[in-house]
């Protein structure tokens, strides 16, 4: 346990923080999951899915809840499933 003031602070600031980060996680995993939902869906919806997923990432790495390379390595794949489908109705047509 803490013993000074400063620190006593500093260990209600992280439980805080902690707590915050951890709702932050928590909306992006959600949402994440609601995009791979969506991917069975219209391309529409898909893309409309990605760009929440990609809003909710960017802020999340603008506060480093997490690292930004991990926000552009998810977005990224995110992106792939977009253009995957997007190329997919393009090729029969043909």
């Amino acid at each position: 346990m803490p013993h000074t003031r400063s620190a006593k602070k500093n260990m209600r600031k992280d439980e805080k923080r902690r707590i915050s980060n951890k709702l932050a996680k928590k909306a992006i995993k959600k949402q994440i999951k609601t995009f791979i939902a969506a991917a069975e869906g219209p391309i529409e919806e898909l893309r409309n899915q990605y760009n929440l997923t990609a809003k909710k990432l960017d802020k999340a790495a603008a506060k480093k809840v997490i690292h930004p390379n991990l926000a552009a390595r998810k977005k990224a794949q995110l992106a792939r499933v977009v253009n995957k489908k997007a190329a997919a109705p393009a090729a029969p047509a043909s």
